[in-house]
């Protein structure tokens, strides 16, 4: 069985701890070392060459998605997932792009950690099952079926998918926040997607925005 190396990159001990404690459960995870700061992360991604690195978003002196930014550029085959607490999808967007493979929240049940991240050391494209599947809900499994959502729920999905707040949402679409948040819930339901960096995920992988 192939062991990859895995550096974890967090200011917080507690989640350092938290994430040892969950890759333990792995035989193929072996932790190769620890960085408390974005700069660190850079240094020990450049002395240790990991196979994937599990990296913390706010960090101080340099930031996760800066580290993931320089080193892509210097080790281009280390894969790297962004973990973080927040639902923001302008995360989402900007982990993308510098690079990141995957993107993670540090409160997504320690059994689905293990899937996601088998899926991004496999060299698949971490949503993939999940983009299809969602887009054959979207569409329709034949091109005559009428799509699950009203052209208003598309419409705030893609607003909502490009990080747009649900007052500015509002704005656009003159119509009440409570609208809004009435049309997001149902479109979750109806995609079955769990929150806003789920759906970002897809709109972007997607090539909606």
């Amino acid at each position: 069985m192939t062991t990859y190396k895995v550096l974890i990159a967090d200011d917080h001990e507690h989640a350092r701890e938290a994430i040892r404690d969950i890759l333990s459960a792995s035989s193929s995870c072996e932790i190769i070392g620890e960085a408390v700061n974005g700069i660190e992360a850079v240094n020990l991604a450049e002395q240790l060459h990991p196979d994937l690195i599990l990296m913390d978003i706010h960090m101080p002196e340099c930031n996760g998605l800066q580290a993931t930014r320089t080193i892509k550029q210097k080790l281009p085959e280390s894969k790297i997932i962004i973990l973080t607490v927040s639902e923001d999808s302008t995360h989402l967007f900007e982990a993308l792009k510098e690079g990141a493979q995957g993107y993670l929240l540090k409160n997504t049940r320690p059994n689905e950690w293990d899937a996601y991240i088998e899926a991004v050391l496999d060299g698949r494209r971490i949503s993939k099952a999940f983009i299809d599947d969602t887009l054959s809900k979207l569409m329709g499994s034949e091109p005559k079926e009428k799509p699950p959502l009203s052209s208003r729920e598309i419409e705030v999905m893609k607003l909502a998918a490009s990080g747009a707040t649900n007052k500015e949402i509002s704005s656009q679409l003159h119509i009440t926040e409570n609208t809004v948040k009435n049309h997001l819930k149902s479109v979750l339901r109806k995609l079955n997607i769990k929150n806003r960096v789920e759906l970002a995920r897809v709109a972007y992988e997607s090539k909606w925005l």
